[in-house]
């Protein structure tokens, strides 16, 4: 039997990487062309292997979250400037250090959520965020203190990027590709939480709204902490009024202010009758 459970009589691609460390040093050996093509960074990097590139970003959280046998989560969105309360007096705003609050719910509604997916040893509703700090990390930092695990999907930018210290080592995933990174948050959802937060929080909720919109993606309890916040920078009902959007696709989510509201909300969630019947798998 070898790495990952594999039991064939090929040889093992890892074998054939060690052996190449000990190549002959001649111009052919050394040539860049004669390395391994899946060993060489180089040739994995160009702007050809693209598709490569996403494949294996889908991959390979893919696999790890798999062999933990996760099945569910539950996503945690928002701002990485809100600061812990704890820190509120260095707060770059008035108005952040006032959000500060949403980061101990957004602890609290992460802490319970882990309480209740140790049931089933962490496979299922499990915290999913992006990793890095402010409400991510809250959200991170409450499936620590339950004891559980949770998920951090960071990506790579120039600042704000580095994982926050309470996302459990073995499912922290760095991404390039913002796209695939989202997949990996939806995929498998069982129930979205917006926090307040900037232009990534807003791009992250309304891709997922958009997939339920548009029948891409099952109906789910879709939580907005905050409703002065929300309704302050969305004029939800002008949307409605203008015919842009349908007047129902207000019902696509609701508005919680506390952890305890939003659990009772995922708990009295039903979801709705498609017309024509159920959406396909």
């Amino acid at each position: 039997m070898t790495k990952h459970g594999r039991n064939h009589p090929l040889r093992d691609s890892n074998q054939d990487v060690a052996a190449a460390q000990h190549r002959p040093e001649t111009p052919q050996a050394l040539s860049p062309a004669y390395r391994l093509a899946f060993d060489d960074r180089d040739f994995l990097t160009r702007p050809e292997t693209r598709a490569v590139r996403l494949q294996l970003e889908l991959l390979k959280p893919e696999l790890l979250m798999s062999e933990r046998g996760i099945t569910s989560t539950i996503v945690l969105f928002g701002g990485a400037r809100i600061p812990d309360p704890a820190q509120r007096a260095t707060a770059r705003t008035e108005t952040l250090a006032e959000l500060s609050r949403y980061y101990d719910e957004a602890r609290s509604f992460a802490r319970i959520m882990t309480e209740r997916s140790l049931a089933s040893a962490g496979r299922e509703n499990v915290v999913v965020t992006g990793g890095g700090p402010g409400v991510m990390e809250a959200g991170n930092r409450g499936a620590q203190e339950a004891g559980g695990v949770s998920i951090g999907l960071n990506i790579v930018l120039p600042h704000e990027q580095e994982p926050n210290h309470y996302v459990t080592p073995d499912l922290c995933f760095n991404f390039h590709y913002f796209a695939v990174r989202k997949m990996h948050f939806l995929m498998r959802a069982r129930a979205i939480a917006v926090f307040p937060g900037g232009f990534g929080t807003l791009d992250e909720l309304f891709e997922a709204l958009t997939l339920i919109q548009t029948k891409r993606m099952r109906p789910l309890p879709f939580l907005l902490f905050g409703e002065s916040f929300w309704r302050r920078i969305i004029n939800w009902e002008a949307l409605a009024e203008a015919g842009t959007i349908s007047e129902e696709d207000l019902s696509l989510f609701r508005f919680v202010e506390t952890a305890e509201e939003a659990v009772s909300a995922i708990d009295s969630w039903v979801e709705p009758s498609p017309p024509g019947g159920p959406m396909p798998t």
